[in-house]
């Protein structure tokens, strides 16, 4: 699945910081959207370690944005939160790693493949400031 709840609230999480003036912590963050502190806590923490977000420990701690919204790609979040590159299918992106060991025989792999880079151009042309107009 392209995009699960991990997904959904990491970009839900983005949207919100964008617009909050001071670092957020998870507990506030978890509130604000309805989603469970631990669970949430694990994604802020994957984005941070991925540099699109930035963590302040302490009292006043918690996460802003680490980079410009334009900057931020719906591919990199994906990535980040599901901890592999975003599939539409279970198809590999190459015939030799095909996880049925019948790509040099299947009629749809060579359209799921398209299909696939297209979505992945999608995506990491689609940034969190396109999110944020819509």
């Amino acid at each position: 699945m392209l995009i699960t709840k991990a997904s959904e609230y990491a970009i839900l999480s983005l949207i919100v910081l964008s617009s909050a003036k001071e670092p957020m912590d998870s507990e506030t963050l978890s509130r604000d959207l309805s989603i469970s502190k631990s669970f949430l806590a694990k994604i802020l923490q994957a984005l941070a370690k991925a540099e699109i977000l930035k963590s302040y420990k302490g009292v006043n701690g918690g996460f802003s944005l680490n980079k410009d919204p334009k900057d931020i790609t719906m591919l990199d979040v994906l990535s980040c939160v599901e901890s592999k590159a975003p599939a539409v299918f279970e198809c590999s992106p190459s015939e030799k790693n095909c996880p049925s060991d019948k790509a040099g025989i299947c009629s749809i792999w060579p359209f799921l493949n398209r299909l696939q880079v297209k979505i992945d151009d999608f995506l990491q042309d689609l940034t969190l400031a396109d999110v944020l107009k819509d």
